[in-house]
């Protein structure tokens, strides 16, 4: 009977997302760039806003991100390729050269320090989280965002470690 309630004790934690001890609190491993336009509306485009923060003004891709966030709210995400889809600047960063990860549980933000982007649109962001996330941290959003102007995103990450 003891082995039968420890083992639901572990799969309840498990499935409500607590990070073990040395696990990430979090994992992305992929991305999805920004399409600023999320449809039409009464014949007018609709911004691909989320969780409150607006789109960048162009489509972007990025083409690999991994990241994880530790329950201390330590933050280590390296992207490349992050770039315009389109326009007369595809396949240039533009004038973006920093970004920064913003981690939402529960659509609570989160913010990382921020990180040079070279003109290859590559980037690596470490340190802390401004705020130590919930554990377990529900709803898991990862946006990259320009560290200029309106930080608008350019990229969410795929939430889970797997390949």
């Amino acid at each position: 009977m003891k082995r039968l309630v420890l083992a639901l004790a572990t799969f309840t934690a498990l499935a409500a997302g607590g990070a073990r001890a040395g696990e990430p609190l979090v994992r992305f491993n992929g991305a999805i760039g920004v399409d600023p336009v999320a449809g039409i509306a009464n014949g007018a485009p609709v911004a691909n806003t989320v969780l409150g923060v607006p789109p960048g003004g162009r489509g972007w891709v990025l083409r690999r991100l991994r990241a994880s966030v530790d329950p201390d709210g330590s933050i280590s995400a390296k992207g490349s390729g992050l770039l315009f889809s389109g326009g007369d600047a595809i396949g240039t960063r533009g004038g973006v050269t920093q970004v920064f990860a913003t981690l939402f549980c529960s659509g609570v933000a989160h913010h990382s320090p921020f990180a040079d982007l070279d003109p290859a649109g590559d980037f690596a962001i470490k340190g802390k989280l401004g705020a130590v996330p919930p554990s377990p941290c529900l709803s898991p959003v990862l946006l990259i965002r320009n560290a200029a102007g309106t930080q608008a995103w350019f990229a969410a990450g795929i939430p889970g470690g797997d390949d």
